[in-house]
Parts: structure tokens; C-alpha cells; sequence
């Protein structure tokens, strides 16, 4: 399957349009936590495992970017042991930047991150169209690029959390047990993916429809990105 021309019918249109609109109507959800998480996050005192636990979890299986991005790195992979390798990759990246940015204060503007992550997608989308051995006639290493956007995404998080008045008393007890509320709810949301993917791969239509699915994750991407990058230059 070689990438040759981005060519998009009128049914591809149309489901793009749905995502644009997906994306618009629930922008502020990518990396954002709602009013009421963040009003009991800055009012917590004190170690509280388990809420933060809740609260990282939520965030991970509203994360449609975060999602997006694992969809595509497990889109051709077949073996559990192969899935549980990148996955393993992702999550280690995302939790050194989540921890290591929300614990030293060290802030990278959310928009910036934001539309980096949007690049993460489309990245993947292109690596799964085998794009990059057309042009280039190689691929760059895919372990090191999955555990390179794994921490740009624990950046994401980690420039939100950045923004509340977190209480001292608790702080590192209680982000160890929002990260690891990420990573389970990673889990969960992966393992509803696997279970739709594996259901889609059984059927004949798979390959056939594969290299446009990649098609609409690329330009869902893309789409974050542009968006998350005007935030970057009217907003910020």
C-alpha cells in the first residue's frame, strides 16, 4: 500500500466534515479537565488516591487526541506482544513529561503542545500509508517516534494542570495517582479499540477501506493542528 495521491470522494468529504465538527464543537476537551474537576483539584487537601485516580482516567477516555494517536500506532499491529511494547513506549513518554512538567513548574504553551500533538496524528496516519518509504525510501524508526510523541502528549496534560492552584500538601502523591488513573484509563480505552479493530479486521471490507481510514486520521490531524495553532497566534 504506497502513497501516491490524497485523492478524497465525496463520501471521505463528508466524513470529514462530521469530524471538523467534532473537533470544533468539543475543542476545549482535548487536554482540558471540566470546572468541576479543576474546582476540587485546587481544593484538595491532602493525599486523595483514589479521586485522582477517577480524574485521570476520565481525562485519558475523553481524550479523543490521545485516542486518535493510539488508534493509529495500533492500526496494522496484530500481536500483543508488539502492542504492549509501543503502548508501553507511549505511556512511559507521557508520564515522564506529565509528572516531570506538573512537579518542576516547567510550562510549554498548551497551544504550541497542542498543535504538536495534531502533527502526532497525522505522523501516524502517513506511517500507516507507508508514505515515508515512498518519499524518502525509508521509515523513521517507529519505537522512537511513538515514545518521542508520547512525551509531547504528557506535555499536553501537564500545561492544563499547570494553570490550577494545586495545594502543596498531597502534590506528588496526588499526580502520581492522577498519572497512573491516565494510564489506566488508557488501558480501558484501548482495549475497547482492540475489540472494535479486531471485529473491523475480520471483515473483508478492512483492507480495502484501511488506506482511507488513515486518509481521514491524517486530516483529522491536520485539522487540530491548524486549529490548535490559530489559538496560538489569536489567542495566546
Amino acid at each position: 500500500m504506497r502513497l501516491t495521491l490524497l485523492t478524497l470522494s465525496r463520501k471521505t468529504l463528508w466524513v470529514l466534515g462530521l469530524l471538523w465538527l467534532g473537533l470544533f464543537a468539543t475543542s476545549v476537551y482535548a487536554h482540558g479537565v471540566a470546572a468541576g474537576d479543576q474546582a476540587f483539584i485546587e481544593q484538595a487537601k491532602g493525599v486523595q488516591l483514589l479521586p485522582f485516580i477517577y480524574l485521570g482516567a476520565k481525562h485519558m477516555v475523553t481524550g479523543y487526541d490521545h485516542l486518535l494517536f493510539l488508534a493509529g500506532v495500533i492500526f496494522f499491529l496484530y500481536r500483543m506482544r508488539d502492542i504492549a511494547v509501543y503502548v508501553t513506549l507511549f505511556a512511559v513518554g507521557h508520564s515522564v513529561t506529565l509528572l516531570g512538567g506538573v512537579l518542576s513548574g516547567f510550562h510549554v504553551n498548551p497551544y504550541l503542545v497542542d498543535a504538536l500533538i495534531g502533527i502526532s496524528i497525522v505522523y501516524k496516519a502517513l506511517d500507516n500509508m507507508q508514505a515515508f518509504e515512498s518519499w524518502f525510501g525509508k521509515r523513521p524508526d517507529p519505537k522512537l517516534m511513538v515514545a518521542l510523541f508520547g512525551l509531547i502528549h504528557g506535555f499536553g496534560l501537564a500545561s492544563k494542570v499547570q494553570d490550577f492552584a494545586l495545594d502543596p500538601d498531597g502534590l506528588i502523591g496526588n499526580m502520581l495517582a492522577f498519572n497512573l488513573g491516565v494510564e489506566l484509563g488508557q488501558l480501558l480505552a484501548l482495549g475497547i479499540i482492540l475489540i472494535l479493530m479486531n471485529f473491523w479486521r475480520l471483515s473483508p471490507s478492512f483492507h480495502s477501506h484501511a488506506f482511507r481510514s488513515n486518509q481521514v486520521l491524517m486530516c483529522a490531524g491536520f485539522i487540530f493542528f491548524f486549529y490548535q495553532l490559530t489559538g496560538l497566534f489569536v489567542v495566546a
